[in-house]
């Protein structure tokens, strides 16, 4: 992680300590599905002395420790035989089904499958403890409704549409795989694997495994980097948080360690990586409170929306496009990035002067009017995303009024990101005005634009 002056670690220590001096929990460790599930584990060679599972009235469920975890201690310690990959797949009723079919089947499916089948068997099941352990449904985008859908920023919602786009791909795709395995099944192929079912299984396989590289196998096809974690999957994220997580060879144990510590009666959280809440939304289905790494994307339409009196835009966006400039533009609670504001700054060129353009886009500078142009369009850009997050606030609020439980879980998460979008834009217009303030007041040099086309 990047270093912090000693007084904003202090105070990010202070706002933490604060947090979690409110937090409230309760063991879920008497719960039937934890019992068996602990039971499950302990047969298979897991025993658990400094954790266990609680609900958090910040996180929802997570593990909470039972003896304070030192610095450089290990938080967990999970043996091979507990772990739900794709050797578990092959070496299962499903093994000769998923070895004999052409095309081969991916990791990711394979193990989809497996979920689907044994929360079919119920308790028959040899996995039973852990798929009824599992959530029953996600707050990923793959399960949003339309109406959801729309109220993410529009980077978010592009890809938000992918991912459902590829669920139903993959379910559609592989209908006759589906029935090959009515044999194995005590029900219609097509009652058991549903879009549905496929969907709560691919975001489990997504959400909640750990990367863990096996070597590759004539069954399956592309690159085997998933393991299913019982037990250990109830960590939760927190970004300042530090560990060292990978699968031990001499123990056969996959293996956290924690780089930090945790107190005793804390939840111990791990880190899924240097995140955008994004990522995190569309990826893991959350949203983490204070994280660092957040900021708001700026979409190449809004641009082309905020300067389409420009004559000579449409040769600038495909030359940022050529030179892979089109994406990653973004703003942060200190400013803009330094990729938006190189962009302003070759859209601030006259098509006269396109033999310059290369050179700012490899960091020379322009003149100061117009870096004041490229300021001023920033703020134009801020106050625009800042407009459509009051929009999307207002819809969500009317919504949350109308809809089910399910769909106000999808809008909670949701709402947390625009909440934070505006925060950060709010923050963001705060940094540029105070730029503005420090330049010289002209004007006279301007891009090949329009009079009035940019405020």
């Amino acid at each position: 992680m990047r270093g912090r002056g000693r007084r904003a670690g202090r105070a990010a220590r202070t706002r933490r300590q604060k947090r979690e001096s409110t937090v409230q929990s309760a063991s879920l460790c008497h719960q039937q599905q934890y019992v068996r599930l602990m039971k499950f584990l302990h047969r298979r060679g897991f025993t658990s002395t400094r954790l266990q599972p609680a609900d958090f009235t910040d996180t929802g469920r997570g593990l909470q420790t039972l003896k304070t975890i030192k610095p450089g201690e290990l938080i967990i310690s999970l043996p091979e035989s507990c772990l739900l990959t794709t050797s578990t797949v092959l070496g299962s009723y499903l093994g000769l089904y998923v070895r004999s079919w052409t095309p081969r089947v991916s990791p990711l499916l394979a193990l989809c499958v497996f979920l689907v089948c044994e929360r079919h068997r119920g308790e028959a099941s040899d996995w039973f403890p852990y798929v009824d352990a599992l959530p029953k449904t996600y707050t990923c985008p793959a399960y949003f409704s339309d109406d959801v859908t729309s109220a993410l920023p529009a980077s978010v919602r592009r890809r938000a549409l992918e991912q459902k786009e590829a669920v139903l791909e993959i379910h559609s795709s592989n209908q006759e795989f589906f029935r090959s395995l009515q044999p194995i099944l005590s029900q219609p192929a097509e009652d058991v694997f549903t879009f549905e079912a496929l969907r709560w299984a691919w975001c489990s396989v997504n959400t909640r495994s750990v990367f863990m590289s096996h070597p590759s196998n004539d069954f399956l096809s592309g690159q085997d980097n998933y393991a299913l974690a019982p037990f250990l999957d109830l960590l939760n994220h927190r970004p300042d948080v530090q560990v060292e997580a990978r699968f031990n060879d001499a123990t056969r144990c996959y293996e956290i360690r924690s780089v930090s510590g945790t107190p005793r009666h804390q939840q111990a959280f791990i880190n899924y990586g240097s995140h955008d809440n994004q990522r995190l939304l569309l990826e893991y289905g959350f949203v983490a409170t204070s994280n660092p790494h957040s900021v708001v994307y700026v979409d190449a339409d809004l641009l082309c929306e905020v300067l389409k009196g420009d004559r000579s835009l449409e040769q600038k966006i495909k030359f940022l496009r050529e030179n892979n400039f089109l994406h990653n533009l973004t703003v942060s609670s200190g400013g803009p990035g330094w990729r938006l504001m190189t962009a302003l700054r070759l859209m601030s060129l006259p098509q006269t002067l396109y033999h310059h353009w290369k050179a700012v886009l490899l960091g020379q500078a322009v003149c100061e009017e117009r870096e004041e142009w490229s300021i001023q369009t920033a703020e134009t850009v801020c106050q625009r995303l800042l407009q459509d997050t009051h929009t999307a606030v207002e819809k969500i609020s009317l919504l949350h009024r109308q809809c089910e439980q399910p769909i106000r879980e999808q809008l909670r998460v949701v709402s947390s990101l625009r909440q934070e979008e505006r925060c950060i834009l709010g923050s963001c217009l705060q940094a540029l005005e105070a730029s503005l303030r420090q330049t010289d007041d002209v004007s006279s040099c301007q891009p090949d634009v329009d009079v009035g086309a940019v405020s």
